[in-house]
């Protein structure tokens, strides 16, 4: 499961932060200062860090600033400072996006997708779910010793599905995003790739499971 870090020394915001987070279906871990969040980042590292500025021990521009020599995490700046030279410093610092408090967290959760999916194309082409692992170079599902091998849509439809865990997507958004825009099938052809999905996965698979959203679409949903 994909982990976001959250350091901030708002309990509350953490609160905030985490409840959407974890509905969406990411792992949270957090932190109430730089210090705290170095030492989380060398234990468990995260996949991306929403980060506050203003902090004890160690502000966020610090952490940032060592965090980036480092690592090559995502960061999403959150902070009550709304002015362009405090976003330019933090941008030269190397934080990839900025979110002003107050803040929508439904915004703060698509753009920590949005991050995760640009950091994914750029970085690296694998998922990981629990103990599964899903590997677009090689089209493969890899479990413990076994895998695999899905033939190429099978496969998008579930990279596009596990890389937003939890969001639900409509048949309309998977034809358009995995059989493009000049597509001129019938929509149940992702009803027909789910099934054969569902039935691939079934043996090796307990991670997680594809879930139809009655009248909307489908989601993939984490295994607890």
């Amino acid at each position: 499961m994909i982990k976001i870090l959250i350091t901030d020394d708002d309990p509350h915001i953490r609160e905030l932060i985490k409840h959407y987070l974890q509905k969406a279906g990411f792992h949270t871990l957090e932190a109430q200062n730089g210090v705290e969040a170095l030492r989380l980042v060398e234990q468990e590292l995260p996949d991306l860090i929403v980060l506050d500025i203003m902090m004890p021990q160690m502000d966020g521009y610090e952490f940032c600033h060592t965090i980036k020599q480092e690592y090559d995490l995502p960061i999403l700046m959150v902070t009550a400072k709304s002015e362009s030279e405090q976003k330019i410093k933090g941008f030269q610092l190397g934080t990839d996006d900025y979110l002003v408090k107050p803040f929508d967290p439904l915004e703060l959760v698509m753009r920590v997708k949005a991050l995760l999916k640009r950091y994914r194309i750029n970085a690296s082409q694998t998922l990981r779910i629990g103990d599964v692992q899903i590997d677009s170079l090689t089209y493969e599902v890899v479990s413990s010793d076994q895998r695999i091998a899905l033939p190429p849509k099978e496969f998008e439809l579930l990279y596009k599905l596990a890389g937003y865990p939890g969001q639900i997507f409509t048949r309309a958004q998977l034809i358009e995003s995995i059989w493009g825009l000049d597509y001129e099938g019938d929509d149940r052809t992702v009803d027909v790739h789910v099934k054969r999905l569902r039935e691939r996965l079934q043996p090796l698979v307990t991670a997680f499971k594809i879930s139809t959203v009655r009248g909307l679409g489908y989601r993939l949903e984490v295994n607890s």
